[in-house]
């Protein structure tokens, strides 16, 4: 049998409950009262923030832990890419016609899952974004296998919510986006982006940065639809100009099926970070 993960908080957890378990007088309903890690007021100042990225940084770094996580394949890709079959509601003739990524997306976190549970689900474990769209068809595909899958959510000032497909202990949610891009890359095996906006973009060019300024080890860096990653950035033109090295274009592959990313994942002979950046 499989030993339940120890939560680790559970000692705070224990000294927060107690607290609360005391006489009701002017003082304990006083403010200063209130144990530092459990007045959300204290917790949200501004001197606080040091803090508060600390234990970002933690809590989803112990929980990984606590679960056995030691590697992932991290999966980049627009929300508002639609499910094939809700294509006809989609924004744009562009996103109707990109929805065939959602199967891929799809289709490549199942044979990624199906290759992670064979080390009883500690490595090579599919990790997204956790909202709709490709992100939800990367954590659908890991239930589609019977395996789990890790969601990286993120506070924004409109509603959201995790997409249902997202292994829920291993659902977590940010405030800061730069520790959240931590969290994506820190235990990479291989990056996957898929068409996407701003955000994966962002995403996109992070870790790119990364692996070519030796950050970072090399790993996988594939880009699903070389029709759309052209059509939006001139690659060649980079290099062209000399803002990139002619070296740099070689960082990443161009994929169009799940199949060919599995297999270019799985032939992947390591290599290690760079020690000079070229043309530098």
């Amino acid at each position: 049998m499989t030993e339940k993960p120890r939560h680790p908080l559970r000692g705070a957890v224990s000294d927060s409950a107690k607290a609360k378990d005391v006489p009701d007088t002017p003082q304990t309903r006083a403010p200063a009262y209130r144990l530092a890690f459990t007045d959300d007021d204290f917790m949200g100042l501004d001197a606080l923030r040091p803090v508060r990225l600390q234990l970002e940084l933690l809590k989803p770094e112990m929980g990984l832990d606590a679960h056995g996580i030691t590697s992932t394949i991290v999966l980049f890709g627009g929300a508002r890419i639609p499910e094939p079959a809700n294509k006809d509601k989609a924004r744009t003739k562009t996103l109707a016609e990109l929805s065939h990524f959602y199967d891929e997306a799809r289709e490549f976190a199942r044979l990624m899952t199906l290759k992670s549970m064979e080390s009883d689900g500690h490595e090579n474990v599919i990790v997204t974004g956790g909202g709709p769209g490709v992100m939800e068809a990367g954590n659908r595909g890991a239930v589609d296998a019977g395996g789990r899958s890790i969601g990286l959510n993120i506070v924004l000032p409109f509603e959201q919510a995790p997409n249902r497909y997202v292994t829920p202990e291993l659902c977590f949610n940010f405030h800061y986006f730069g520790i959240r891009k931590m969290h994506f890359l820190m235990r990479a095996r291989a990056v996957c982006v898929f068409p996407g906006g701003f955000g994966t973009l962002d995403e996109t060019f992070e870790a790119l940065t990364l692996i070519q300024t030796g950050r970072m080890s090399r790993v996988p860096f594939l880009l699903f639809g070389r029709a759309f990653w052209e059509k939006i950035i001139n690659w060649e033109a980079l290099a062209d100009a000399g803002t990139i090295s002619a070296e740099d274009l070689d960082l990443f592959q161009f994929v169009e099926t799940a199949a060919e990313a599995v297999e270019l994942i799985e032939s992947w002979e390591t290599a290690p970070a760079r020690d000079a950046v070229p043309g530098r």
